[in-house]
């Protein structure tokens, strides 16, 4: 269990999409400070929100950005990149892209906070997945929200010994300029941080967000066949 109140959170890729609705809960709940990032970042007119550059796939960023925020309780790995194409005909400089900010960046801030964190008395590692991590159709996007899922199941059993909740996250489309152009039902980016924060709190290790992510869990023991959300533009 975690408690929000009066703690320090990161939130990557935090001034816009899931990540602004994030630092927005963080704060309604009473968070003292959130640190939020992004490659180009604008300050924000509230006080309690410090803006950060970062670049999850560089190495040098990730460290300057550790150094910095060495108060931090709470870890939102919410930074991703989304580049719809079908896997035998994706630009591969694409894919590698994919892997490279969905996959390494969170184990990078994994790896920069995991210290940050153990020093704070655990606190919590909350990684963004997706329904797509279970479900066919989505490229390099699915592929790489699979690989974060084990990652994070691994992260979940190392960290363990510090006393630091991992939080898995799988949702299906949240109503964000990045999948603005996919034809689904999607869902306010308010209600995703509000139940993931409720899951947060209550000491979750995951958070099904919709109905539509716990029928694909549901149906992993079934036939792969029926595993199966194609993602078109």
């Amino acid at each position: 269990m975690t408690v929000i109140e009066g703690s320090v959170a990161l939130v990557t890729g935090g001034r816009r999409g899931l990540g602004k609705a994030f630092v927005e809960e963080l704060l309604r709940r009473g968070a003292k400070k959130v640190y939020a990032t992004a490659r180009k970042p604008v300050p924000s007119e509230d006080g309690r929100v410090e803006v950060l550059a970062l670049d999850v796939t560089d190495d040098a960023s990730v460290a300057a950005l550790a150094e910095r925020a060495q108060d931090v309780d709470l870890v939102f790995n919410n930074a991703g990149v989304l580049h719809p194409a079908p896997l035998l005909t994706a630009d591969l400089r694409l894919v590698r892209d994919t892997f490279e900010t969905n996959v390494l960046g969170p184990l990078r801030i994994a790896q920069a906070f995991a210290p940050v964190l153990a020093a704070r008395g655990g606190g919590a590692l909350v990684d963004l997945h997706s329904l797509l991590s279970w479900a066919a159709g989505a490229g390099a996007y699915g592929a790489s929200k699979a690989a974060l899922w084990s990652l994070t199941n691994s992260l979940r059993l190392e960290l363990a010994a510090q006393g630091t909740q991992v939080v898995g996250v799988h949702l299906g489309f949240a109503d964000t300029e990045m999948v603005a152009a996919i034809p689904v039902p999607k869902i306010a980016p308010a209600d995703v941080a509000r139940i993931v924060l409720d899951g947060v709190e209550r000491g979750d290790t995951e958070v099904l967000v919709d109905d539509a992510t716990r029928a694909i869990k549901a149906a992993l023991s079934g036939p792969v066949e029926g595993l199966a959300v194609p993602v078109r533009r």
